[in-house]
């Protein structure tokens, strides 16, 4: 089932409507309900704009044209920014390149976890912090319940990142975007964090769009793979099409420039986040 259809989308940026910066160049793209859909290219190929547009948080002066479509027919682009606060966290979740950037440094993990839902969901106090443990236990943190008391700081970066992925899972949502949510981290704990994603994809029947440069993380954990390359998408296929049979000489140059240590993350043993 297609839980997110983007047709012919182009992203402008730029203050200066006469001299705006093309830097999405009318891409198609479907992701599907416990599929995790690869978008590969290298910094400035417009591959994190994409997941914004999706957002509808692009920078001051983005201007996005073209169709997102989101599950039952609910068009995003050119939706109030109203509207789409209703849409943000509780139908597309978003986890970040940076735990240590997307969670307040001042705020207890557990307000941070509890207040989307509470904004969202019809659940009392009690019933969010409950929910809370739980998305800690499903993300594999240790001791949720005293986690939730506990600030970011006192966590690894591994186990920062779970919480971020817990914080965007709270609602349910039906589509989950993750822009580079492995590239701080080490190898290691790498492989946990993509495992992760790989469980929630398929038991939560979650579309999963994941954003990175590095096709490492993509062998490991996508379905499908579109390679990117200024501001277009050059190549579509499996992820077996994609790294044995690649068809654009520019995903050809990027297999070749990837690392023999970093060909595949997924037998990497699972790392404990410290």
């Amino acid at each position: 089932m297609t839980a997110l259809q983007i047709r012919d989308l182009h992203v402008l940026l730029g203050n200066d409507k006469r001299n705006r910066a093309e830097v999405v160049k009318g891409i198609d793209l479907d992701l599907a309900a416990g599929r995790i859909q690869g978008l590969a290219g290298e910094s400035g190929s417009g591959k994190s704009m994409t997941a914004m547009a999706i957002l509808g948080l692009l920078p001051a002066g983005g201007v996005a044209t073209g169709s997102i479509r989101l599950g039952d027919d609910t068009e995003l682009v050119g939706m109030r920014n109203k509207a789409y606060r209703k849409i943000r966290g509780r139908r597309i979740g978003m986890v970040f390149q940076d735990p240590s950037a997307s969670l307040h440094p001042q705020i207890t993990v557990g307000s941070q976890l509890t207040d989307g839902m509470r904004a969202h969901l019809p659940l009392s106090k009690a019933q969010a912090r409950a929910r809370a443990v739980e998305l800690l236990e499903l993300v594999r943190v240790p001791s949720p319940q005293e986690a939730l008391g506990k600030y970011p700081h006192q966590f690894s970066g591994g186990q920062r990142q779970r919480i971020a992925i817990a914080i965007a899972l709270a609602c349910e949502p039906e589509v989950l975007l993750a822009d580079e949510p492995t590239t701080a981290l080490d190898v290691t704990v790498q492989a946990g964090i993509l495992h992760l994603l790989r469980d929630l994809a398929t038991e939560k029947s979650l579309a999963v769009l994941l954003v990175t440069h590095d096709l490492g993380v993509m062998s490991a954990i996508a379905d499908d793979v579109a390679v990117m390359r200024g501001g277009r998408i050059v190549e579509t296929g499996s992820r077996r099409q994609i790294f044995t049979d690649p068809q654009h000489p520019y995903t050809r140059e990027l297999l070749d420039a990837m690392p023999d240590a970093q060909e595949s993350l997924v037998d990497a043993p699972e790392g404990d986040d410290t």
